[in-house]
C-alpha cells in the first residue's frame, strides 16, 4: 500500500523533466503578449524600408494576427500527430526529438530582428507551435503511464502547474524592466531555446515508460527494472500484471485508429467525454478573461495594471498548487464540477460588474475580486483535468489517437476563441460573458451526467468500465439517470477504497 504512494527520486525527476514541455507551452503562449506594440512597430519598419511606403494599419493587424493565430494552426497539426511518434519512438524519445523544433523556432524568432525577416518571426511561432503541439500529448501521456495509480491524478496535475508557470514567467521576463524592450524582445522570444536544451541534457537520464516498453516493444525485463526503479521497490508484480492484462487484452483487438475512436462503441462515449472535456477547458472563458484583465485594471484605478495582471498569473499557479493536493482527495469529476460552477458565479459577477461599471466607481473593484475567483476556480478543474484524464480513459492501445484527438479538439477551440472573441466583445459589448455562462452551464450539466470519476482506478479497470457499457447499453439505459453509473459499480470495491 505504501509503495503505492512512495515519491522516489527517480519518479519525482522524471516528471519534473518532463513538465518542462508544459512549461515550454506555458511560455509560448504568453509571451507574445506583453512585446504587442514592440513588435508592431518592427513589422512597420521592416516594411517601409522593403517598399519604400507606409504600411497601412490593416496590414499591420493582418500580420500581428498571424502571427498570434499561426501558434495554435502550429498546436492543431502537433497534437494530431502525436501518435506517429510515441508508438514509434516511445514516449521520452518522443519529447526527445520534439525538442529540436523548439529549438528551431526560438532560434528563427531570435535572429528576426537581426535578419530584419517578419516571415522568420512568423516561421518561428508557427515552429513553436507544432513543439507545443506535440508536448500537450507527450507530457501527459509519460506522466500518467510512469506514475503510480494513487499518485497519478497528482503527478497529472504538475503538466498544468508546467503551463501556468511558463505564462508567469512569461508575464514577468516580459516586462519592460527585464526583457521586453525594444532592444531586448528577441532575446524574451528565443529564450525558449534554453529550456529545450535543459531538457535534451536531462531527459536521456529520465526511463522510457514501462507500458511502452513492456506493452509496445515487449521487453518485460527492462520494464520491471524502470518500474522498480521508479518504485523504489522489488516487488512491481501487481504494475507487471496490470499491463500484461492489458496487452493481452490489446493483442485480442486490432489497433486502433483515429475513425476507429468514433466508430466503435467500446471506445465512442470515452472519446466524447474527452473532446467535451477538452472544449471546457477552453470554451470556459478563461483566455477571454485574460484578455480583459488590463483593461479593468486600468478601470479600477491601478496605476501600473501589469502588474495587477501578473497578480492574476500568481493566482494563477498557487491554485494549481492547491488543486495537486486536492485532486487525489476529492477526484477528478467533483473537482471539475466545482471549478466550473465556481466559474460560472464568477463570469455572472464580472457581467453584472461590467454593465455597472460606469455608474458605480467601487463596481470595478468587485471586477477584481471576480477576475482572480475566475481564474482559482479555472485551475481547481477545468486546467489540471482535462489534460490528464484523457490518458486515464483510455487503454494502451487506442489512448495514443485518443490523446491526439483530444489535443487537437484543445487547440481548435483555443484558436477559434482567440479568432471570434474581438467580435463577439464588439457585438454584446460588457454582456459578452454571458456567452461563457452558457457553456459552463452545459459543461457543468455534461459532467454531472455523463464525466466518470477515475481517481484510484487502473487503466484497465477504466477502458473495462466503458465497455461494458456498450455491450450492456439496455442496462445501462435503464438506469442512465444516475450520474455517477459510469464505473461507479464496476470493477473490486478494493480499488476505489484502497486509495481513499
Amino acid at each position: 500500500m505504501e509503495s503505492k504512494k512512495k515519491i522516489t527520486c527517480p519518479l519525482l525527476y522524471a516528471v519534473s523533466i518532463a513538465a518542462i514541455g508544459s512549461l515550454q507551452f506555458g511560455y509560448n503562449t504568453g509571451v507574445i503578449n506583453a512585446p504587442e506594440k514592440i513588435i508592431q512597430a518592427f513589422f512597420n519598419q521592416t516594411l517601409e524600408l522593403r517598399r519604400g511606403t507606409p504600411t497601412s494599419s490593416e496590414l499591420l493587424t493582418s500580420l500581428w494576427s498571424l502571427s498570434v493565430a499561426i501558434f495554435s494552426v502550429g498546436g492543431m497539426i502537433g497534437s494530431f500527430s502525436v501518435g506517429l511518434f510515441v508508438n514509434r519512438f516511445g514516449r521520452r524519445n518522443s519529447m526527445l526529438l520534439a525538442n529540436i523544433l523548439a529549438a528551431v523556432g526560438g532560434i528563427l524568432m531570435g535572429f528576426s530582428k537581426m535578419a530584419k525577416a517578419i516571415e522568420m518571426l512568423i516561421l518561428g511561432r508557427f515552429i513553436i507551435g507544432l513543439f507545443c503541439g506535440l508536448s500537450t500529448g507527450f507530457v501527459p501521456m509519460y506522466i500518467s503511464e510512469i506514475s503510480p495509480t494513487a499518485l497519478r491524478g497528482a503527478f497529472g496535475t504538475l503538466n498544468q502547474l508546467g503551463i501556468v508557470v511558463g505564462i508567469l514567467v512569461a508575464q514577468i521576463f516580459g516586462l519592460k524592466e527585464i526583457m521586453g524592450s525594444e532592444s531586448l524582445w528577441p532575446l524574451l522570444l528565443g529564450f525558449t531555446v534554453i529550456p529545450a536544451i535543459l531538457q535534451c541534457a536531462a531527459l536521456p537520464f529520465c526511463p522510457e515508460s514501462p507500458r511502452f516498453l513492456l506493452i509496445n516493444k515487449m521487453e518485460e525485463k527492462k520494464a520491471q527494472a524502470v518500474l522498480q526503479k521508479l518504485r523504489g521497490t522489488q516487488d512491481v508484480a501487481q504494475d507487471i500484471q496490470e499491463m500484461k492484462e492489458e496487452s493481452t487484452k490489446m493483442s485480442q483487438e486490432k489497433k486502433a485508429t483515429v475513425p476507429e475512436l468514433f466508430r466503435s462503441p467500446n471506445y465512442r462515449q470515452a472519446i466524447i467525454i474527452a473532446i467535451v472535456l477538452q472544449l471546457s477547458q477552453q470554451l470556459s472563458g478563461i483566455n477571454a478573461v485574460f484578455y480583459y484583465s488590463t483593461g479593468i485594471f486600468e478601470k479600477a484605478g491601478v496605476k501600473q495594471p501589469v502588474y495587477a495582471t501578473i497578480g492574476a498569473g500568481v493566482v494563477n499557479t498557487v491554485f494549481t498548487v492547491v488543486s495537486l493536493f486536492l485532486v487525489e482527495r476529492a477526484g477528478r469529476r467533483t473537482l471539475h464540477l466545482v471549478g466550473l460552477g465556481g466559474m460560472a458565479f464568477c463570469a455572472v459577477l464580472m457581467t453584472i460588474a461590467l454593465t455597472l461599471k460606469d455608474v458605480l466607481s467601487w463596481i470595478s473593484y468587485i471586477s477584481i475580486v471576480a477576475i482572480f475567483g475566475f481564474v482559482a476556480f479555472f485551475e481547481i478543474g477545468p486546467g489540471p483535468i482535462p489534460w490528464f484524464i484523457v490518458a486515464e480513459l483510455f487503454s494502451q492501445g487506442p489512448r495514443p489517437a485518443a490523446v491526439a484527438v483530444a489535443g487537437c479538439s484543445n487547440w481548435t477551440s483555443n484558436f477559434l476563441v482567440g479568432m471570434l472573441f474581438p467580435y463577439a466583445e464588439k457585438l454584446c459589448g460588457p454582456y459578452v460573458f454571458i456567452i461563457f455562462i452558457v457553456f459552463l452551464v452545459i459543461f457543468f450539466i455534461f459532467t454531472f451526467f455523463k464525466v466518470p470519476e477515475t481517481r484510484g482506478r487502473t487503466f484497465e479497470d477504466i477502458s473495462r468500465g466503458f465497455e461494458g457499457q456498450a455491450e450492456g447499453s439496455g442496462t445501462i439505459a435503464a438506469v442512465e439517470k444516475s450520474p455517477m453509473v459510469e464505473l461507479k459499480g464496476i470493477g473490486s470495491a478494493n480499488d476505489v477504497t484502497s486509495n481513499i
